[in-house]
């Protein structure tokens, strides 16, 4: 099934650059184009479309109202010639933003996340995930569970410890959203604070759990039947 898509700039040469990068996607099928913003915003609330095209600054309607003003908005790549609404952006959960004149190289970046995405999106329910999309630091970013070592709850942001950087990612989200997305199997919450990846922990002693690096993390009374099932494991 390709993803439906819809472009929508007041600038007719950005118009005809967007068809064209698009037209080199077999994934992808763009509907129609708009250079009114209005006439835009019609058309979206009366079809259905999966990846949208949208200048950021247009007269009438920006991008950003149009988006804002959509009940179901779909995948959101903005596009402008002003790098100071990208944070604007990301705030309607964005799924990328790209800086006029858009070369294709940099297009392309963009649409592979669509697509990839849109599949983790729209997979069947019985396969299994092998990463999760996180919203961190005004990016959409793949996270492969292999990576992941271990979850940290911080109120309302949690901090996703990875093997392969030193430097956790850092997202608004809860630990119960996060867990509800992660394979039971093979993750699991010892403290209110921290869900571990089951086969990254080396050992427990004394009702704390060791991970790589020496790292070493508190079971809760709470969690304390995770002792017991890790060691059947």
């Amino acid at each position: 099934m390709k993803i439906r898509c819809v472009a929508i700039d007041d600038e007719p040469w950005a118009l005809e650059l967007i068809s064209q990068y698009v037209g080199q996607f077999a994934e992808l099928d763009l509907l129609t184009t708009f250079d009114d913003a209005i006439e835009g915003a019609t058309y979206l609330a009366r079809n259905s479309v999966d990846l949208l095209f949208v200048d950021i600054n247009m007269p009438d309607l920006t991008g950003l109202e149009l988006v804002a003003r959509l009940t179901k908005p779909p995948m959101v790549i903005f596009t402008t010639a002003h790098k100071k609404f990208a944070l604007e952006g990301f705030d309607l959960n964005a799924l990328d933003y790209l800086l006029k004149p858009i070369d294709f190289e940099r297009f392309s970046r963009a649409v592979r996340k669509a697509i990839d995405y849109y599949h983790y999106k729209n997979s069947a329910p019985k396969a299994e995930p092998t990463a999760l999309y996180v919203r961190s630091e005004y990016r959409l970013i793949k996270v492969a569970l292999d990576d992941i070592l271990y979850v940290e709850g911080l109120s309302d942001y949690i901090k996703i410890h990875l093997l392969s950087s030193p430097r956790p990612l850092l997202t608004l989200w809860t630990m119960k959203g996060i867990l509800d997305q992660l394979p039971t199997h093979r993750f699991s919450r010892i403290h209110r604070s921290y869900i571990v990846a089951n086969d990254k922990v080396l050992a427990i002693q004394n009702k704390k759990v060791e991970l790589p690096e020496g790292t070493l993390l508190p079971i809760s009374q709470s969690y304390q039947e995770f002792i017991a099932l890790w060691g059947s494991r």
